[in-house]
């Protein structure tokens, strides 16, 4: 035996099931070792595929985005290895740098991609794997395989990367449109809270256990030294060196951070990218289904849920149900393990072992009867379906154009006499936008955010459970900073699936603000819900200094006009007729975005705030861009 193995043990497991494991110690260039626990089916297995987990969460640790299996949700990590080591494979599950039992100093996200190469080169070359290394993982897992993917690890066979694998972290998961995310603070707090460091320290323990995170939260920016992570320089650092990292630049086109720079780089191996409307990482795994479909002979497959991050087996999000089919149990799989090892059969088993599913699998949300359920959600409900590409094949581009009269008019349609006199008096609605009173987040693509924030759909009407409200509790769209956009109510169902484009004309009397769109589906008025609901389905942000270009900003001239666009992430939503189709715009998301000071100064530690009374020209100027989907084929069926 190696000196960087231990003896094996038995794992014994539920209904008399058992399995094996053992520690491994693995070198990496730089000489530390890491540490991870390998999974077989006996002791001193013969060669054989191996599977690599890479995690910064504890490498024994259950964790919910694992799924459930029988009666086990979360499973336990020896419970869903035994799945697959049944299955003749092998599974190693690691502590990243830094992080459970590894050594070396823990930097998020940027030693991932050398470690990572080097433990599939290791593990390539030890008698128990016959030379193939398949990685899975969710979220930070996902984002360890794109890393290490692109340093071109040769012995890289296959990888099921969920929810993650940064596409661009510049573009989705740390920034937006130049905003900076603000789950980068409250993941790096918590992941602060149980690091090596504190563990051993009672004091030190102490002294974040007793931070209030959310009065830290309305003491935006962080500096230095003023900042819950002040007594735990090595994640402070890591966090601020992200957010002042405003423009693009060779911070944020490292491996690890930015697939998008090295997809050339890629070993030519199949991939499976998966995320959820309620995630932050959908354009992440469109981007690189997209891309490394395209660039490489393997294939590439893309599944999209209605969950939150990693939440497969519920069927909400929020306040809002999707019905028994949006879990991934009993639509997808028999559970999340028997799905990845199916996966890995099609691609690592004989050939003509296991069929591939679908290229892309994805879960059209609507349809559902607008009813309260039983646990006192919305029945939005929807189905899955299936397509070749990204958007599907068969959508088509549909712009709508924002009115003066807070409409949302086809292109094609001629501006009725009302409009039009109304944009003859006036071009443009204007707000004033007060950082000391940001537009509060209500739901959206938000992970790890907690305790001020959370993901899914919700009426964007607050109450006490959002970060941020204080009473009279009234709609959103009251609110005078708020420019609302919407149908009618729709005469025909609309299936809206993919992009969402807001191309507006603006402008500001300050030299730097934001601009940020929501889009939302507007149910009608009915007895469970006599104000309606106003649900959410995606939102961007745009910060103006990078109108052009993220790498070059520029300084806004005040009253000068600009046009500019404004992405959203991907969405699949069916309308139904009755319903309207609405935008919302606004400069503020918080805290799900940091909040423009509107000086133009550093977009950190900036102590002062200015209201910017901003824009939106209308007239014909500003408009929206959706991908929509032929009404006759909105109700075909999931064919796999």
């Amino acid at each position: 035996m190696a000196a960087d193995e231990e003896e094996w043990q038995r794992v014994p497991l539920p209904g008399e099931r058992t399995c094996w494991r053992r520690v491994l110690r693995t070198p990496v260039r730089d000489g530390a070792l890491l540490v991870a626990d390998l999974y077989a089916d006996r002791p001193d297995p013969g060669p054989g595929p191996v599977i690599l987990e890479r995690t910064p969460y504890g490498r024994r640790a259950t964790r919910p985005s694992d799924g459930a299996l029988g009666a086990e949700n979360p499973p336990a990590p020896e419970t869903a290895a035994e799945v697959f080591t049944r299955g003749g494979y092998r599974i190693v599950r690691q502590d990243c740098r830094g992080r459970g039992d590894s050594e070396g100093t823990f930097v998020k996200y940027l030693n991932e991609a050398a470690d990572g190469y080097d433990t599939v080169e290791w593990i390539a070359a030890q008698p128990w794997c016959d030379g193939r290394v398949a990685t899975m993982g969710v979220s930070y897992s996902a984002h360890a395989q794109a890393a290490l993917a692109s340093l071109g690890a040769p012995h890289l066979s296959a990888m099921f990367l969920d929810s993650g694998g940064f596409a661009s972290a510049y573009e989705a998961g740390t920034r937006m449109g130049g905003a900076f995310e603000l789950k980068q603070a409250t993941w790096a707090f918590h992941r602060a809270k149980v690091s090596e460091t504190v563990r051993a320290d009672p004091t030190l323990r102490a002294s974040l256990e007793s931070e209030d995170l959310g009065a830290w939260f309305t003491r935006m920016p962080w500096r230095r030294g003023a900042s819950p992570l002040r007594f735990v320089p090595e994640y402070e650092d890591y966090l601020l060196e992200q957010w002042e990292n405003g423009a693009f630049g060779p911070y944020w086109e490292q491996p690890g951070i930015y697939a998008r720079g090295f997809y050339d780089d890629f070993p030519d191996v199949p991939s499976l990218h998966m995320s959820s409307w309620y995630d932050p990482y959908i354009r992440t795994a469109t981007e690189n289904f997209r891309e490394l479909g395209r660039k490489k002979h393997s294939p590439a497959y893309l599944v999209l849920g209605p969950w939150t991050h990693g939440a497969r087996s519920q069927s909400h999000a929020g306040d809002v149900d999707f019905g028994p089919r949006a879990r991934l149990e009993g639509s997808l799989a028999e559970h999340y393990a028997a799905m990845r090892l199916s996966w890995f059969d099609a691609h690592l088993a004989p050939a003509g072992t296991t069929e591939p599913p679908p290229p892309v699998r994805y879960f059209l949300m609507g349809g559902g009867s607008g009813r309260r359920t039983a646990e006192g959600r919305l029945d939005h409900g929807g189905h899955w379906c299936t397509a070749t590409s990204w958007p599907p094949e068969e959508t088509a581009n549909l712009t709508l154009v924002l009115g003066s009269s807070g409409t949302l008019t086809p292109a094609s349609d001629t501006t009725d006499a009302t409009d039009a006199a109304t944009d003859a008096q006036r071009s443009f609605l204007e707000y004033d936008f007060d950082p000391r009173d940001p537009v509060p987040t209500l739901g959206g693509q938000v992970t790890s955010g907690e305790p001020v924030m959370s993901g899914g759909a919700f009426h964007q009407h607050p109450d006490d459970r959002f970060f941020g409200v204080t009473g009279p509790h009234l709609p959103l769209d009251s609110r005078p900073d708020v420019l609302v956009f919407q149908t009618p109510p729709l005469t025909e169902d609309l299936a809206v699936i993919g992009p969402v484009t807001a191309h507006l004309t603006v402008s500001s009397t300050a030299h730097d603000t934001d601009f940020t769109v929501k889009l939302v589906d507007v149910h009608p008025p009915s007895a469970d819900y006599p104000q309606g609901f106003a649900m959410n389905l995606t939102d961007g942000i745009l910060r103006c200094r990078y109108r052009d270009s993220f790498s070059d900003p520029e300084p806004m001239t005040p009253g000068e006009t600009y046009a500019i666009t404004v992405e959203a992430p991907d969405t699949a939503n069916l309308f139904l007729a009755g319903h309207r189709l609405r935008l919302d715009v606004s400069s503020s998301n918080f805290p799900r975005f940091d909040v423009n000071s509107n000086t133009g100064g550093t977009e950190i530690g900036d102590r002062r705030k200015v209201v910017a009374t901003n824009r939106v020209h209308t007239g014909g100027r500003s408009w929206l861009t959706l991908s929509v989907r032929p009404r006759e084929l909105i109700l075909a069926p999931l064919r796999c």
